[in-house]
């Protein structure tokens, strides 16, 4: 049997590092117009869609800072089994933006946004806890920028990204182990203040007084955790045991390592000032997921912990998102913005896993700015987020010798989100 365990924990925890979804809630006004912004000059939160649009803004100072609340919902079903269960969990994503124009020609800034985090919540020992039962990871991004001018019509833009994150994930260790009282063992890695560097560049050329083309690239950014905590909990004797073989596992609590690649992402947009009064933008954003292929989580070894290292294959694609917006300002107090954009998801056939349990989705979006003064305004916004129900499955299990074992159903996903920001500027 400990041999055979060996097998199955070979995936216990790389699960939680796999796809931590993209959080799209960078800026209220930016997403209420659909979240473009690459091609537009709005407010300080230019600073995340593309950096070079930052020596575009009129005012020598300009700030922006906003939260939102998501709230998210997923319900499974395995018809064939008769299974259900569901998980609602909330988060607050948050960004804040401030920008300062040195000079006519160069424009200086900083930034700090979330734009990845996961948080699942499942009922312990549901029907999918050997792959996931709660999982929370959050990635921080800071980001000091610098816009140059090089022209009216050109201008260049970009920094580097000092990234923080954390996680913490728990799941069982297979799905028929127990201690003696009959309690599933699990386990729950943690690791927090795990840090990274990356960067981001771009441009913004305006062809003509009412059009504004835009392109942003974000590079790939690998978090490294190192020394993190692995707690096993409920452990049967005959696991707690010194192993009496070099081919017997123990599972005794120790550190790991682990890396979280977090995707280079591209985006390119394009937005046209029809009249005085009405604005539209157009985004397109391709994300290289393909860097999930799979990921390695290496215990250290003690005298009280024969954990083997876990492999866990992800095998993500890259994956695009198409976005449209629109702003109107009937008059110096107001302005109106919509928007709706479609995402595809990087998960494929056969590799559908509930801690990040995501397909294609449409997103709509809407909110206003008031403005208090002159100089200060209240930014509202909100997001649906619809996810095309689903029959999926995660087919890459290993227990008993068994690389394949199979566990999926139908899958509803809802995520709605509620923002409310202020932008100031002089």
């Amino acid at each position: 049997m400990k041999k055979l365990l060996s097998l199955t924990m070979m995936a216990v925890v790389t699960s939680a590092f796999a796809g931590g979804y993209r959080v799209s809630l960078q800026g209220q006004k930016q997403l209420a117009m659909g979240h473009t912004g690459v091609g537009v000059v709005n407010s300080a939160e230019v600073l995340f869609f593309n950096p070079a649009g930052a020596v575009y803004l009129k005012d020598r100072f300009s700030a922006s800072i906003g939260a939102n609340a998501l709230f998210a919902r997923t319900k499974y079903q395995s018809m064939e089994n008769n299974l259900r269960n569901s998980t609602s969990n909330t988060g607050t994503p948050f960004s804040a933006y401030i920008a300062y124009k040195a000079t006519d020609w160069l424009s200086v800034g900083l930034a700090a946004y979330t734009p990845y985090g996961s948080a699942v919540e499942w009922d312990k020992d549901w029907d999918g806890a050997h792959l996931v039962n709660n999982i929370d990871l959050e990635a921080i991004y800071i980001q000091p920028i610098v816009s140059v001018k090089v022209s009216d019509q050109f201008s260049v833009g970009g920094g580097p990204i000092f990234v923080t994150g954390s996680v913490n994930f728990n799941r069982n260790v297979g799905r028929s182990v127990t201690d003696e009282m009959g309690n599933k063992t699990d386990v729950t890695i943690d690791e927090s203040g795990v840090t990274a560097w990356g960067w981001s560049a771009g441009f913004m050329f305006n062809p003509a007084k009412t059009v504004r083309l835009g392109v942003n690239y974000r590079s790939e950014i690998t978090m490294k955790a190192r020394d993190g905590q692995a707690t096993f909990h409920d452990v049967p004797a005959y696991l707690a045991d010194s192993p009496t073989s070099a081919q017997d596992i123990q599972l005794g609590n120790t550190t790991f390592n682990a890396n979280l690649p977090l995707p280079a992402e591209l985006t390119a947009g394009i937005s046209v000032q029809l009249t005085d009064k009405w604005l539209v933008a157009f985004d397109y954003n391709r994300a290289f997921w393909n860097v999930y292929d799979a990921l390695v989580v290496d215990f250290k070894h003690t005298s009280t912990s024969q954990v083997p290292q876990s492999y866990n294959p992800r095998n993500y694609k890259d994956a695009s998102t198409y976005r449209v917006g629109t702003q109107f300002k009937p008059n110096d107090k107001f302005s109106f913005r919509a928007g709706w954009y479609f995402d595809e998801s990087p998960v494929q056939r056969g590799y559908f896993a509930p801690e990040t349990p995501r397909n294609d989705s449409m997103g709509f979006t809407g909110g206003l700015t008031y403005m208090i003064t002159n100089k200060l305004g209240v930014d509202v916004s909100f997001l649906y987020l619809h996810f095309k129900e689903i029959d999926a499955s995660y087919d890459h299990y290993v227990e008993d010798g068994n690389p394949n074992i199979s566990f999926g159903g139908t899958y509803k996903n809802v995520v709605f989100s509620p923002g409310i920001g202020l932008s100031y500027s002089f």
